[in-house]
């Protein structure tokens, strides 16, 4: 079979299989279009795009697949996305400081806080044990649904799509300054001024947690001495701390 017949041959099944699969009445797509910016012609790839293979295991659900193939094909998406946006945006950094960016933007951390800012969480399929699952555990499974929704998108509308998507994503993550493209660590930069001033470590306080467990926001406040330096909120303690040590730098001006 010619090259040109087996494409043609793949795409008809293709095209059976869309039309043939229902998409679970579990998501609302309507707040789903709304929730990613986009017009869902295939509500089916967005069904596995959210489905994480526990709830395979419920019956009834045997002919459903999960999300992994799908996550697959949009890690590599999401990757030429960020690549081409910093190679275009990046005209005299070298490959090594381009790679370092990429990875900051790309990494397990940086997905679980997109596919959070999202609310993946209220759309994903899975087995009610799988939902009860915290921690790392959780942020694996919101990491994978995020790359694997790009994967359906790319699907469904092409590259372009996909592609504005990424971007619109990455942008307002950084432009809320949930996520940052300098390799800066405040912490230590505080910990040194205040060690060379005589003040002794800096205290960081906890003094707020709120929304649900799955998506906790940590308010921290970093103290030097007797008074107060700055305020920081984020998605984990560590990351709260270090953006009260960031205004502390800043209030201090050292940075």
């Amino acid at each position: 079979m010619h090259v040109a017949q087996r494409l043609a041959h793949w795409v008809a099944r293709v095209g059976r299989f869309l039309t043939a699969r229902s998409a679970p009445a579990a998501i609302d797509f309507r707040r789903l279009e709304a929730t990613l910016g986009y017009n869902i012609c295939h509500p089916q790839l967005f069904s596995e795009a959210l489905s994480h293979r526990s709830y395979l295991q419920l019956p009834g659900n045997e002919h459903i697949l999960s999300n992994e193939r799908m996550e697959f094909l949009g890690d590599s998406v999401l990757n030429l996305t960020v690549a081409e946006y910093l190679y275009r945006h990046h005209l005299l950094a070298p490959e090594g400081e381009l790679t370092k960016v990429r990875a900051r933007l790309v990494n397990r951390k940086a997905l679980v806080l997109y596919a959070r800012e999202l609310k993946l969480g209220d759309f994903l399929l899975m087995s009610p044990s799988a939902s009860q699952v915290g921690g790392k555990g959780m942020e694996t499974i919101l990491a994978d649904a995020f790359e694997a929704v790009i994967g359906a998108i790319y699907l469904d509308g092409g590259f372009p799509y996909a592609q504005e998507f990424v971007r619109t994503i990455i942008h307002n993550a950084l432009e809320k300054g949930l996520i940052s493209m300098d390799d800066d660590n405040f912490k230590s930069r505080l910990l040194e001024y205040a060690q060379a001033e005589g003040f002794g470590p800096p205290r960081y306080l906890t003094v707020n947690e709120e929304g649900p467990d799955h998506d906790r926001t940590f308010t921290v406040e970093v103290w030097i001495g007797n008074s107060r330096r700055g305020v920081g909120k984020g998605k984990n303690k560590k990351d709260a701390e270090q953006a009260a040590a960031e205004q502390g730098l800043q209030q201090l001006h050292l940075l």
